[in-house]
Order: C-alpha cells, then structure tokens, then sequence
C-alpha cells in the first residue's frame, strides 16, 4: 500500500479514510490477527518508524530494538502522538477499509481517537510471560537485541516485575538463557515505554473500540469477533 506524507493525484488524506487500527505490544498475536483478517494494510508501524522516525535521528535500519526505544521514545517527546501522528498526516489510496498495524501506549490512541475520527480500534492484550513465549517461538530477526554478560544479574532482577519465578523458569525450559533474556529485554523495555494499561483504560468500553484477550480466544474467534464489530459499525 502506497502511503506519502505529501498530497498527490488519486490519494486521501488518511485522518478522512476508514481505518481498523490494531493496538497492542509485541506477542500480543498482531501479526496473526492481521493475516487471518485479509484485509488492505497500510505500511505497518514498523515500516513508518524505518522511514519517518529514525532518518529524523540520522539512524538507517536494523539497528537493535533497545536502540529503536531509545529512539522512538525521543520521537514522542516531540510528539506526543507518536506513530499515529505520522500516521494522521499521511494520504493513501482510497478502499473502502484500510488495517494498520499498530499503535501502542496511551499517548498515540489519545491522539489517533481525536485526529482519525473514522477509525475503529481493537485492543489485543496478553500477559508478559506469553508475549515472551511467543516472542521466544517466532524466530523473528527484528527481535534481536545486545546483550553484555554484565546485564544478565540486571536482566534477572528486572524479571522479578515482569515474570513470576515459575513463569521465567518456564521460558528458560524453552530456550537457552541468553535468548530468554534477550527477549525478556524487549518484553521489560515494552512494558516500561508503553503502558499497556493506558490504551486499555482509553479503549475499554469506547463505542469505537473492541478488546480481545488473545490468551482466551483462538485467532478464529477473534476473526468473528473483528468481523461482528465492523459490522455494528456499518449500521
């Protein structure tokens, strides 16, 4: 899907365009979701930071995710909206429903509800000791991160408010300890940058939102619920 920040022939604005944006962190089941769904995507959250975030700080990708928090969360202190200010401003070719995956923290669903007022929004949440299980089953290489021997004491004190002693002993049976903890990283900076329960408190209840919990549903059932909410909303 083509997406520019400046105005051309034969696109939209997207602040005009209906939107389902998804919201969630990483391992909440996203990328699943957005598949099973089939519909038109944007450029994913991803793709925008690769090209309108990071070139702002002289950075080109990959560069490991802590460095891409660092980054991000600077952004966000420009503008608060974050991604979904980049979004908001973009233009598109117009179809009659456009999926964008996704947002994250309170600040970028505060500001996509005010400035998208055609989007629709659907939460999807998961404890952190399943995110980090997924994270740990998805072999993915934009999940790498550095990791110094001299973090791993830090990484197992960090873990205390993240995992249970039962649940990190669990993800250590999965895989070895130097990937557990490169992936509790990720799961620890997530949590500490973005709220998850800020977007739930926004969501929770909001005509214009549907939350799921992925850990009680099958990505079928979430199909029926995504699809049963953009139907109530075409009445």
């Amino acid at each position: 899907m083509f997406f520019s920040l400046e105005p051309r022939p034969n696109l939209v604005p997207v602040k005009d365009h209906p939107l389902l944006i998804l919201v969630g962190l990483t391992g909440v089941g996203k990328s699943t979701l957005v598949e099973a769904l089939g519909l038109p995507r944007l450029p994913d959250r991803r793709e925008l930071v690769d090209r309108f975030v990071l070139p702002r700080y002289g950075a080109e990708p990959p560069i490991p995710r802590e460095e891409r928090f660092r980054l991000t969360r600077r952004f966000r202190e420009e503008f608060p909206g974050g991604v979904a200010e980049v979004l908001a401003r973009g233009y598109v070719p117009p179809k009659p429903l456009l999926l964008f995956d996704g947002l994250r923290g309170e600040g970028e669903v505060a500001y996509a509800l005010e400035h998208l007022p055609r989007a629709r929004f659907v939460l999807l949440h998961a404890r952190e000791a399943t995110r980090l299980k997924r994270l740990l089953s998805r072999q993915d290489a934009f999940d790498r991160v550095r990791l110094a021997p001299e973090e791993e004491a830090r990484l197992k004190a960090l873990a205390q408010g993240v995992l249970t002693e039962e649940e990190l002993a669990e993800a250590l049976s999965l895989a070895p300890l130097e990937e557990v903890l490169a992936k509790l990283k990720i799961v620890a900076e997530e949590k500490k940058n973005y709220d998850p329960e800020g977007p739930l408190r926004l969501l929770e209840g909001h005509p214009r939102a549907l939350v799921l919990d992925t850990e009680a549903l099958s990505p079928e059932e979430e199909v029926l619920a995504v699809r049963r909410f953009l139907q109530e909303g075409l009445r």
